[in-house]
């Protein structure tokens, strides 16, 4: 089979929000780019993560509330019973994928950006050879090498996927909705589609191993969405570690802290135990690059222990998410233009889009105490919000953490509806510096539910207005 070589100045190997942004950059900055991708452009999160997953959220949110219509309402409405086409709304959902995906081509292009299809091989810091999709074998040559390969869904070796048993992926295109579904982790992955799938009328039993849900959030901040789960009859088991399916392979076998066993009746079986870094299956470990565990080692330049090769997004380890990615691809991009950057964020916001939603950005309270800062903490309610009562969603709070000293703000975190609009305004003030003086006098709009942000800072200078 006969091969060619290309070379370049830089190679990303993987296209998704981090690989393809770090080309699109590197293309306007003149640096000659070539991004291999094996699948489909814009990775995990535009095809079978990020994207998918909040169409489908907003499709079983509207499903939901056609039905809450069909009974009492306090607004008045009713409607006959809805009834829900899957099919329909999965290619719904993936017109909107294939929309973005096919943006993300164009813009590339536009770049300069040649886009390679097929799969990497790594055989040192500067060479790559491609297997490409109509079989042929490509070698690149590369001055700068950008590791862009992104995380896998982690399997449980007690329950292996296949048959009943599914991950995300498979989750975000159901051919029909089971009547027992149970979701094994109670983190935001398995909230959300545990949601969803409760939403279009499935029974859903989550089983997490640990005492409370969404256990990287603090309690405080996860009262709401569990109380809301017990409200939609999603039943939680925490505290269980799973041993298997049963030998009819019907039913998740649970055992307790006390180790008595009780099994799970279930006709498919979310895995959402988290995901880790894909570092196995193409040739990594060649190169011998320092870990963090199962993720590559980086700097504040995401630079690798190898010259001029570097690492981005979730290969790098946590926070694995989406937006981080593509901040560390763009700076990667003008470091080999030239440009002088760090990669040194005030934060970076992190969202669950359960029902209601969860916001973090900066410091938790707990975290700012751990650090030794001596801080005011103030939250205020969405009961006391009149945007908040027009969208009938009063629970959940804002609340802010500040320094006692000098009142300059080091976090903010929320749970309400909507909340995840709000992350914007939290990371800005904490980019830019801001003191709770800062937030509380400046004008936000009225009625929106920002108004409980300026209101925090005013109750953490001891004088809300609203309360």
């Amino acid at each position: 089979m006969s091969q060619t070589t290309k070379t370049t100045g830089l190679l990303v190997i993987g296209g998704g929000p981090g690989g393809y942004v770090a080309a699109i950059r590197a293309g306007q900055l003149g640096v000659p780019t070539i991004l291999v991708e094996g699948d489909r452009l814009g990775g995990t999160c535009l095809n079978i993560g990020c994207i998918p997953s909040k169409a489908l959220i907003h499709a079983a949110e509207e499903f939901d509330k056609a039905r809450h219509y069909a009974g009492e309402s306090a607004l008045g409405i009713s409607v006959q019973a809805p009834s829900i086409d899957i099919a329909r709304t999965v290619t719904w959902k993936d017109g909107i994928v294939s929309k973005l995906t096919s943006g993300v081509g164009a813009l590339l292009k536009k770049n300069g950006v040649e886009v390679v299809r097929g799969w990497a091989t790594l055989l040192d810091g500067k060479t790559v050879e491609v297997e490409t999709a109509d079989g042929a074998r490509l070698r690149i040559q590369c001055e700068n090498l950008l590791l862009a390969a992104g995380s896998e869904p982690t399997p449980l070796p007690s329950v292996p996927f296949g048959g009943i048993v599914v991950s995300s992926t498979e989750a975000l295109s159901p051919d029909s909705i089971p009547k027992k579904l149970v979701v094994v982790g109670g983190g935001y992955i398995g909230l959300e589609l545990g949601t969803v799938y409760r939403k279009l009328g499935a029974e859903v039993a989550v089983v997490e191993a640990q005492d409370r849900i969404l256990p990287t959030y603090d309690a405080e901040l996860t009262k709401p969405v569990a109380a809301a789960l017990a409200r939609m009859g999603i039943e939680l088991h925490l505290g269980r570690k799973v041993l298997g399916l049963n030998a009819e392979g019907n039913a998740v076998r649970l055992q307790d802290a006390a180790g008595a066993e009780t099994q799970l009746a279930a006709d498919r079986v979310l895995i959402a135990v988290g995901r880790r870094p894909r570092t196995q299956g193409w040739g990594l470990e060649s190169l011998q690059l320092d870990r963090k565990g199962n993720a590559l080692l980086i700097d504040d330049q995401c630079r690798t222990s190898m010259r001029d090769v570097w690492a981005i997004g979730d290969l790098a380890g946590e926070p694995m998410l989406a937006h981080r990615a593509m901040a560390q691809g763009e700076m990667v991009a003008e470091l080999v233009a030239g440009k002088r950057r760090h990669f040194q964020p005030a934060a970076i916001p992190a969202v669950c889009f359960t029902d209601p939603e969860v916001v973090t950005a900066g410091l938790s309270p707990a975290e700012a105490e751990t650090a030794g800062l001596d801080c005011l903490v103030a939250s205020f309610p969405f009961a006391a919000n009149g945007r908040a009562m027009t969208l009938e969603s009063t629970d959940g709070f804002v609340r802010v953490v500040a320094r006692r000293d000098n009142h300059l703000v080091l976090g903010w975190q929320a749970v309400g509806r909507g909340v995840s609009e709000l992350a914007a305004a939290f990371s800005q003030s904490l980019e830019m510096g801001a003191t709770l003086e800062d937030v509380a006098g400046t004008i936000h709009a009225h009625p929106t539910l920002g108004e409980a942000v300026q209101e925090a800072a005013l109750k953490a200078l001891g004088h809300a207005l609203h309360i």
